[in-house]
């Protein structure tokens, strides 16, 4: 199997509800399994992009939002062998118990430090037991794991998690987006059939956005498409089929995202835009799985420049671009018309700020489709921000490497401030 399929095989991942809240309740699922007896205290320490992307978060199976809650239903209900997908089974019952744990005192959150490096910090303690798991650098990654002050489990991590060093020993950022491009049109398609799970477990997602009575934006885009699920509109159908998954992930919804890179919503913005145009122009289903293939190795490009958890918002700059550029590839547009295209979406939506996984991303997500069809539109007749201008440069490589700095090292500060904004409306 080629190396890059791997690559997308391996971060393919399904996620229930917004990937932040599905860790926080992993790492502490996992704790409270290394432990017996009556719960005394859960702690989890966070990075400031865990913090902040799950502050006001829905949470599957629940009316409830934030950290707290999704620390306190991972302790009561969580299941650890089900990785994101760890608040699954949660029912009603289980909620009462984990407000009944909030009202005592017994669940805390609290902030590790400024920085997109992702990191989780889940303490348990019992009447018998005491466990610690420590996750790091991705989502479900387990580093550590200490009960009763004894290592049960431990294993490297990375010492360059902050270097500029470590971008540059990325698997993905040994290839040129030319390298991809080949290879998205020569690769085996039977290499790629597995991303077609990735278009059902997203439209089931769309079809609760669109059913459920809890959503107002999926309705509404649904009327601006006429009604229709799939119109003759590809842009108006892209954006419902997009956003409707998405508002319906970040209120809590009981249905998984796709994830890629270790978020739903990066999932949904690097596949379902696709899926309307493929519908709409009744398109080959291998035309589609070599476009959503090319999506999300250029969303994972300019990830692993940002970082996992960064100041902007990755689903609509990362994503957003990958998708763009699989746009392009759906419309027989060339190699130069992707370059061309990286640069418009680089000028364009760059610097969008995100704070946190809430209401907020539908919003986010329907700029981001905006941007790619007229980013789209306009490098397909030539028409781009040239090389010279901004952070765009000598190569799109160059450029989609420029559009992760932004975030990380660049955003550093304005991720404080959005932390500090949401701690400010707690008191």
């Amino acid at each position: 199997m080629n190396e890059l399929t791997l690559l997308i095989k391996e971060d393919m991942k399904p996620a229930l509800g917004v990937t932040e809240p599905g860790a926080i309740a992993f790492a502490v699922a996992t704790a409270r399994s290394y432990t017996k007896g009556e719960i005394k205290s859960v702690n989890v320490s966070m990075n400031s992009g865990m913090y902040k992307n799950a502050f006001t978060c829905g949470i599957p199976n629940s009316k409830e939002v934030g950290n707290v809650f999704a620390a306190a239903l991972g302790v009561v209900a969580g299941n650890p062998d089900k990785g994101l997908e760890a608040l699954a089974d949660v029912t009603p019952e289980d909620n009462i118990k984990a407000q009944a744990l909030i009202d005592e005192g017994k669940v805390t959150v609290e902030l590790s430090g400024i920085t997109s490096n992702i990191f989780i910090e889940a303490t348990v303690k019992t009447e018998k037991d005491t466990c610690i798991v420590t996750i790091r650098d991705t989502h479900t990654n387990i580093t550590k794991i200490v009960v009763n002050d004894v290592v049960e489990f431990e294993k490297e991590t990375n010492k360059k998690a902050d270097s500029k060093v470590e971008y540059e020993e990325c698997i993905i950022h040994r290839y040129t987006l030319e390298d991809i491009y080949k290879y998205i049109r020569t690769v085996d398609i039977s290499e790629l059939e597995f991303i077609r799970e990735a278009y059902c477990v997203n439209m089931e997602l769309f079809n609760e956005g669109i059913s459920n009575s809890r959503t107002t934006f999926a309705k509404h885009l649904l009327k601006m498409n006429g009604g229709e699920i799939f119109s003759k509109d590809e842009q108006k159908t892209a954006q419902l089929l997009c956003n409707a998954a998405i508002e319906a992930r970040v209120i809590g919804l009981d249905k998984p995202a796709m994830s890629i890179t270790g978020s739903g919503a990066h999932g949904i913005i690097a596949t379902l835009p696709l899926y309307g145009v493929y519908k709409v122009n009744n398109l080959a289903e291998e035309k589609l799985l070599r476009a959503t293939a090319l999506s999300y190795l250029v969303t994972m490009y300019i990830k692993e420049y940002s970082g996992r958890l960064s100041a902007f918002c990755g689903c609509a700059i990362a994503a957003g671009t990958g998708m763009a550029c699989a746009l392009v590839y759906l419309k027989d547009g060339t190699l130069k018309h992707m370059v061309q295209t990286i640069n418009n979406m680089a000028s364009s939506i760059t610097g969008m700020i995100c704070d946190g996984g809430n209401q907020g991303c539908t919003m986010k997500g329907i700029v981001a489709v905006d941007a790619a069809f007229k980013s789209v539109e306009f490098a397909m007749n030539d028409t781009y921000i040239y090389n010279v201008h901004g952070i765009n440069d000598k190569t799109p490589e160059e450029t989609m490497r420029n559009m992760g700095l932004i975030a990380s090292p660049g955003m550093v500060d304005t991720e404080r401030v959005i932390v500090e904004i949401f701690e400010s409306k707690l008191k």
